[in-house]
C-alpha cells in the first residue's frame, strides 16, 4: 500500500482526498519510481480544487512533478536505484502523477537527476523553475541581452516568477518585478529584483501601444497584463508567455508586433523535447543560486496538500512549495 492524493468525479461530486492505494492500482508504465518529493504548482492547485478542467480522466493522482528512485524498470535507460525526475508530459492530467509515494511512468518521460541537485532541490525548482529557465533561454535565443535594458517579470512572487527573477538577476539583467503583493518587495529584492511595481499598473485594459520600456519580459499572467506588457515592450523586444493566472484571453492588437517588431514567444513546458529539457536543467545547475532557491521554498507533507492548494489559488503562497510525500 502507498499514500496518495486521489481526485475523483462521479455522482458524489468532484473531490480530492488523501488515501491509501494498492501498488497494483498503478497505471501501466515501464518504470516504477519510489517518490521522495513532489511539488504543488498552479496547475496542481487547479486540478485539486476543480477550479479548471485540468484532469482529463478519473480517478487521478495529481502532481506534475516528481523526484525519486527507480524501484523497478523494463526501460533500457533506467535501472533499479537510479535517481530520476519528471516534469510534465501530461502527468497529473491524463496519467497518475507525483503526489503519491509511488508512481509508474513511461521511461521516455524521465531524466536522470542532475548531480548538482538533491531530490528536494530538484523539486524546489520543479516545473516552475524549469519553465522559468525555458523562458530565459527564449529571451536569449531572440537576442535579449542585459545591456539592452530592463526585463519585466509578471507574477513575480509566484513559483515561475520567483525563479525567473533569480535567474535573470544572476545573468546580469536589470529585473523589474510586478506583483500584487507589494509587501513581498523585500523578498523579491533579495532574489535580485532591482525594482518592484504593482500589478495594478498592468492588469486593466490599456492602450494598443504604450511608452516603450521593456527590452524583454517573462509573463506568467496572461489576459490584460500580457497585452499591456507587449504594448510597452521596446522595438524588437521579446516577451515569453508561459502562464494564465489572470486569464486565457489576450485582449490586444497587432500594433506592437507590426509597428515595433515585438516577438511574442509561447513557452510550453509540458511537451518540450527531451533535448531542450536536458539543456534547461543543465543551465539551472549553472545559473541558479541554490541559496536563493532555499529562500523561495516552503516544504509541506502530503497531508497538507489539499488545504495548501486552495491557498495557492487564492494568491496566498509565495515562491515554491515542495511536498515530502513520506510525511
Amino acid at each position: 500500500m502507498f499514500k496518495a492524493i486521489l481526485i475523483d468525479n462521479d455522482e458524489a461530486g468532484y473531490r480530492a482526498q488523501l488515501t491509501e492505494l494498492a501498488e497494483d492500482a498503478l497505471p501501466e508504465g515501464e518504470v516504477t519510481v519510489r517518490v521522495a518529493y513532489s511539488t504543488l504548482n498552479y496547475k496542481d492547485g487547479l486540478a485539486i480544487t476543480g477550479k479548471s478542467p485540468v484532469v482529463r480522466k478519473f480517478p487521478m493522482v495529481p502532481g506534475i512533478d516528481l523526484a525519486g528512485t527507480v524501484q523497478a524498470s523494463t526501460h533500457p535507460d533506467f535501472a533499479v536505484g537510479n535517481a530520476v525526475l519528471l516534469n510534465g508530459w501530461g502527468v497529473g492530467e491524463t496519467h497518475w502523477g507525483g503526489l503519491a509515494q509511488l508512481a509508474r511512468l513511461k521511461g521516455d518521460w524521465l531524466i536522470r537527476l542532475p548531480a548538482a541537485f538533491s531530490a528536494r532541490q530538484a523539486m524546489a525548482i520543479g516545473t516552475a523553475g524549469y519553465t522559468a529557465m525555458l523562458c530565459v533561454m527564449a529571451l536569449e535565443r531572440h537576442g535579449v541581452r542585459p545591456e539592452q535594458g530592463e526585463v519585466l517579470v509578471t507574477g513575480a512572487s509566484g513559483g515561475v516568477g520567483s525563479v525567473a527573477v533569480a535567474l535573470l538577476a544572476k545573468l546580469g539583467y536589470r529585473v523589474v518585478a510586478a506583483t500584487g503583493r507589494v509587501d513581498e518587495a523585500g523578498y523579491l529584492k533579495t532574489l535580485g529584483a532591482a525594482e518592484i511595481i504593482d500589478r495594478a499598473t498592468l492588469n486593466a485594459p490599456g492602450k494598443p501601444l504604450a511608452r516603450e520600456r521593456w527590452a524583454g519580459a517573462i509573463d506568467t499572467v496572461g489576459s490584460h497584463t500580457l497585452a499591456n506588457v507587449c504594448a510597452s515592450t521596446r522595438y524588437r523586444g521579446t516577451v515569453a508567455a508561459c502562464g494564465l493566472a489572470q486569464g486565457m484571453d489576450f485582449p490586444a492588437t497587432v500594433a506592437p508586433f507590426i509597428l515595433r517588431g515585438v516577438t511574442l514567444v509561447g513557452i510550453d513546458s509540458v511537451m518540450a523535447p527531451r533535448e531542450e529539457r536536458l539543456q534547461a536543467w543543465q543551465r539551472l545547475a549553472q545559473d541558479l543560486d541554490v541559496a536563493k532557491l532555499e529562500l523561495m521554498t516552503r516544504e509541506i507533507g502530503l497531508n497538507e496538500v489539499i488545504d495548501t492548494a486552495a491557498c495557492l489559488l487564492a494568491g496566498q503562497v509565495r515562491g515554491r512549495v515542495v511536498v515530502d510525500v513520506n510525511r
